[in-house]
């Protein structure tokens, strides 16, 4: 799940998109991200002669670890070491940076580890439990419960059954849902809050080639970070982490991916396929647009606006080229006739038996679902700013607190409050500035999405225009101020109710409206939620359980073999070299965003030329694997997911391997270039140690 005030615009990309999970009875060469506890060892026995132990799989679980703002990562030493991409990293890089010391552009090495620098509300999560709680959470609804009535019951099942979790273990607890309902599993994680910059390379090595070469292959980018990991003031002891192939993968090598794909939506009917091409797609495409465009405009205003802007543009960039790759999957009439057809074969198998014949109805429920989705895709009553979900939440905050956990939202359950509060009171830096852009875009969206006479439009602007109201509201809050958004957490109702903030009386205007949007959310999800259970009954009875959910920001399992492809008639190859960066600077005649950093340059002649540096697979992955181990069969790390190549983007809603692949920094670069470019030995010595 994403975090609520995370400020990148991702978060906000899931209106009008189901959070559902996907199961095929024709799973296709190296296709599936796996659930831990539900490999398909028979399957890589037969195709590659290799059966994983459950020791292998222990091992490789708590070796991983989530960034829950967003991305995967991996323990390299047994004192905490962290590695995962510079993008990932980025938000983090972002929030410690000042006008005087950008260490996302510039990079940063500790010299030593009391040099290390804390991050402010960073929470990185290893999975430790995995138990399946479906009889519990089903037990909850009764048949003659509306979908509204369904929907509170399972949520606060979800949340008895976490906050009892959380007090037995101490553990993160969360109840993830899979096959859009058919399962349900509790998610233990120890959680680690001190959290603390070791190293990162400039953005320059890190994004070579921007947003040119983004999604493209070969690839020539040191995306990578490393962070230290705390507890009690002192670098953690971790049992488990990944040892080091110094020489990599090769073509040809099985491999293995452990992370946590962000959200797959291969459980879509044709029905909700052709919303989300139609609707809920191209309405997304247009939202990414726009802020680009105003993300560039405000950086134009100089050089400490380009710093403040480039990770928010980054984000909205690199969800522009992945949704356009998505759409365009969906726009092939051969996907959607192959959907179309494989439905009507499973509708004509179910029924031809009495038992699963009732079933079918279930295709009915997600049809009418989508006319729901319809109904209310403009009508959203919140902003997309980082300022006003600080004073959204605030005013959530202190009404939810009031009901028990088990009835409150599902975000402000007892069990997520500590992570909650963590973000909710960050020290990371808010600009007025940005803000101001961020607040006056959305105000004017909010009125071109319910028109200028609506009510709550006319509320929110208070007679102004979205300008000069966004700049009326950011110079008069004090939520700027950290120590002001505890205090008025702390007051609770009262303090809200009394609460002069002009954002947090506007929160209190737009509230009821709110709520009215996420009640006919959660009804729609839980109709669609007990159609694709039913589907998943289906599709299980005629094909089995032994296979894999959508994805859903949980840790899975994936793999494929190194290896090349080919496209418009030449052949790529599976590897590119140290050296063969600077040759693609030269391709690109030395311009900008192809300019290696200067201590690239200043390294040119002592650094291994033809060491591997990325490398590609056929592995499954998708948004969120950014910073996945890649491991060997001996479960040594050989490569780093960080990206897809353009072909790929398909992987949301349908797998392909013939040209299809995942994009990797090979450990070897990695290793070189702390050795030889960036002098940190040290480093290298002490990964896998």
């Amino acid at each position: 799940m994403k975090a609520r005030l995370k400020k990148s615009l991702a978060k906000f990309l899931a209106v009008g998109l189901v959070s559902s999970s996907f199961l095929t009875t024709q799973v296709r060469a190296d296709e599936g991200m796996w659930l831990f506890n539900s490999v398909p060892k028979a399957k890589l026995k037969s195709s590659y002669n290799f059966e994983p132990t459950q020791e292998w799989l222990d091992h490789l679980m708590l070796s991983s670890v989530r960034f829950n703002s967003g991305g995967s990562a991996s323990f390299v030493s047994s004192q905490g070491l962290v590695l995962t991409n510079h993008h990932v990293a980025s938000d983090t890089l972002y929030k410690i940076s000042t006008a005087e010391h950008n260490y996302n552009e510039n990079g940063f090495l500790a010299a030593t580890q009391s040099d290390e620098i804390k991050t402010p509300d960073l929470e990185l999560n290893q999975l430790i439990s995995i138990e399946d709680v479906t009889g519990k959470i089903n037990g909850a609804i009764q048949e003659n419960m509306t979908s509204q009535e369904a929907s509170k019951a399972r949520q606060a099942k979800m949340a008895e059954i976490e906050k009892e979790s959380l007090d037995k273990t101490g553990l993160r607890s969360d109840v993830v849902t899979l096959y859009g309902g058919g399962r349900y599993h509790l998610y233990r994680y120890k959680k680690y809050t001190d959290v603390r910059l070791v190293w990162a390379p400039e953005a320059g090595s890190a994004f070579f080639g921007g947003d040119a070469d983004n999604f493209e292959y070969p690839r020539y980018c040191l995306d990578v970070t490393l962070f230290r990991v705390y507890e009690n003031g002192k670098p953690a002891k971790i049992d488990h982490f990944l040892k080091m192939e110094p020489n990599g993968a090769k073509e040809q090598d099985l491999v293995f991916v452990s992370g946590n794909p962000g959200r797959t939506r291969r459980i879509l009917t044709h029905d909700a396929v052709e919303y989300q091409r139609d609707v809920a797609m191209p309405r997304t495409m247009n939202l990414l647009r726009r802020k680009e465009v105003m993300m560039q405009q405000y950086a134009l205003a100089g050089p400490e606006q380009q710093r403040r802007s480039r990770d928010d543009l980054f984000g909205i960039q690199n969800s522009r080229k992945a949704y356009t790759g998505m759409l365009g999957g969906l726009q092939d009439p051969l996907f959607t006739a192959s959907k179309k057809r494989d439905e009507a074969d499973l509708l004509s198998r179910i029924s031809q038996d009495s038992k699963l014949a009732p079933l079918k109805k279930a295709w009915d429920q997600i049809r009418e679902a989508q006319t729901k989705r319809r109904e209310w895709l403009t009508k959203q009553a919140s902003l997309r700013s980082k300022i006003y979900g600080i004073a959204e939440t605030l005013v959530l905050m202190a009404s939810e607190d009031s009901k028990a956990s088990g009835d409150r939202l599902r975000e402000f359950r007892a069990s997520n409050r500590e992570s909650l509060e963590q973000e909710l009171f960050s020290e990371a830096p808010t600009y007025e500035d940005l803000e101001r852009v961020h607040l006056a875009d959305e105000l004017s969206r909010l009125a071109e999405d319910r028109g200028g006479n609506d009510p709550l439009v006319l509320a929110a602007l208070a007679g102004k225009s979205p300008r000069q109201r966004a700049a009326e509201l950011v110079a008069q809050t004090k939520l700027m101020d950290v120590a002001e958004r505890k205090k008025l957490a702390a007051a609770g109702t009262q303090g809200i109710a009394d609460s002069k903030d002009p954002l947090i009386l506007l929160a209190k205007t737009m509230e009821s409206e709110y709520r009215k949007a996420h009640e006919a959310a959660d009804s729609i999800e839980e109709q669609e939620r007990q159609a694709y259970a039913k589907i998943t009954e289906a599709k299980f009875a005629v094909g089995g359980d032994s296979v894999y959910p959508d994805a859903t920001f949980t840790l899975r399992l994936a793999y494929g073999k190194v290896l090349g492809y080919e496209t418009d008639g030449k052949k790529v190859p599976a590897q590119t070299t140290l050296g063969g960066a600077f040759e693609h600077e030269t391709l690109h005649l030395n311009k900008d965003p192809w300019v290696l950093p200067k201590s690239w340059q200043a390294a040119k002649g002592k650094m291994k030329a033809d060491t591997p540096f990325n490398f590609v697979c056929t592995a499954d992955i998708i948004g969120g694997n950014s910073g996945s181990p890649v491991v060997s069969r001996d479960g040594a790390m050989v490569g780093i997911i960080f990206d897809g190549n353009i072909e790929s983007l398909t992987a949301d809603f349908y797998y392909t391997d013939n040209v299809s692949r995942a994009v990797a920094v090979h450990i070897a670069g990695v290793l070189e270039s702390l050795r030889t470019i960036y002098n940190a030995p040290k480093l290298a010595e002490e990964m896998g140690k």
